[in-house]
């Protein structure tokens, strides 16, 4: 059956559109041009349609915390965020830090997800040890202890080389634990206001300086995650300069908020890296934009509102956010010119998918049809009782954006379509 996604709108260059039909067979893009037939027709009324959105950092808790959120909820909130591949990170529980425990996940996925869903593995057992996974042996598509930093150096080095070798990247949470005396937040304005314990800019950059170098040794694809302070960015910017395989990645809540939008101890704002200056802020902003920073993720990370309705001290770290990040991001960038849309959706789709070779759509003859349409029009108000996720941890409750996903297509089949929920 022929599907034609009917007056649609597609980025050409910058901020220009121009209408579009597309028709869709057997998962794939068989036409593109104007007045198109088929047998089901989508009437799109002129909303953005684009490839679907790839996010490489996102945490489904599945197996071992399903009160937080499961493959199959977290697919669920990707579709409906307009995300058609996302990447999902080992601290589970069981840690995936064999073959067989990799596997059953790997199973789940192939079960629940609705959306192309790929498994990290850890890079050493069980996230804390000294003892790296059989990288060999493991069928991932790239290794991170997300969660935790990889405390020693030599061990670093070891997975590092192992993962050259491997032609896999190293994906990095960078944190120096012997530097963090308790902290729950920056270490700035807010926290002495508050009188809590803060989280020095250095415990994430020390550990990037540090593996740069270690990189650069051993050649390796190594990429930092949700990257927070601007000592982290100079460091990477520096590391590039060197001609060193370093990429990064920066949220949607490190952009665009700052220690000084934490109202009071709420642990809705507690995120690890925690929000920093609005110094750091601007420096993630000029990094993004000058490609030192090459791509937005979210860290989707889901908890159950009973451990986040207290304060900072004793709540787990993390947001949600992949469901409100391309319209957070549109609002927040597009709309003030900030940014360009063909640049937003370059950073959220096509840069994640080629540096670290994922599938992903593409609007033309012959792609495959994992499609996105966006409401640009339309303000709202984000509701996360409107969420798919299980969870709701998220400061931007009651924010207006524009940019509301209204229809996803993975393989050409609709996986969440707006005017149906």
């Amino acid at each position: 059956m022929k599907l034609i996604l009917k007056n649609g709108q597609r980025v050409v260059k910058d901020n220009e559109l121009e209408s579009i039909d597309i028709a869709i067979e057997e998962g794939v893009i068989v036409e593109l041009g104007h007045d198109l037939e088929g047998e089901q027709v989508i009437d799109l009324k002129g909303k953005l349609i684009t490839n679907g959105l790839v996010d490489i950092h996102v945490h489904f808790r599945e197996p071992g915390f399903t009160d937080k959120e499961t493959i199959l909820s977290g697919s669920k909130a990707s579709a409906r965020g307009g995300v058609t591949t996302v990447c999902a990170m080992p601290n589970t529980n069981p840690v995936p830090d064999t073959p067989e425990k990799f596997q059953a996940i790997q199973d789940i996925i192939e079960r629940d997800s609705v959306v192309k869903t790929f498994q990290y593995a850890p890079i050493t057992e069980e996230l804390r040890t000294d003892k790296l996974v059989d990288m060999v042996a493991m069928d991932s598509f790239a290794f991170t202890n997300d969660g935790v930093g990889v405390q020693t150096a030599g061990i670093m080095y070891e997975a590092m080389k192992l993962a050259a070798s491997l032609d896999k990247p190293i994906v990095a949470h960078t944190e120096d634990e012997s530097l963090l005396y308790g902290g729950v937040m920056h270490e700035g304005i807010r926290n002495k206001e508050l009188g809590l314990p803060g989280i020095m800019g250095i415990v994430e950059s020390s550990q990037i300086a540090r593996d740069i170098l270690i990189a650069k040794e051993t050649g390796v694809h190594y990429h930092v995650c949700h990257v927070s302070s601007k000592e982290s960015v100079d460091a990477i910017r520096e590391g590039k300069r060197q001609g060193v395989n370093v990429t990064a990645e920066v949220t949607p809540h490190h952009l665009i908020l700052n220690e000084m939008d934490i109202p009071s101890d709420n642990a809705i704002f507690k995120m690890n890296p925690p929000l920093r200056g609005k110094e750091d802020q601007r420096a993630l902003i000029e990094g993004l934009a000058d490609g030192t920073i090459d791509f937005i993720a979210t860290d989707h990370a889901p908890h159950t509102m009973e451990e986040k309705s207290g304060g900072f001290i004793d709540a787990p770290f993390g947001i949600v956010g992949i469901e409100t990040s391309f319209a957070l991001m549109y609002t927040h960038f597009v709309e003030k010119n900030l940014m360009t849309l063909e640049f937003l959706i370059d950073r959220m789709s096509h840069l994640p998918a080629r540096l670290f070779n994922l599938p992903m759509g593409e609007l033309k003859v012959g792609g495959v049809a994992d499609i996105a349409v966006f409401d640009l029009e339309k303000e709202y108000a984000i509701n996360s009782d409107d969420y798919l996720s299980k969870a709701a941890n998220t400061p931007f409750n009651g924010y207006k954006v524009k940019g509301m996903c209204a229809l996803t297509l993975v393989d050409g089949e609709i996986v969440y379509h707006a005017f149906e929920n």
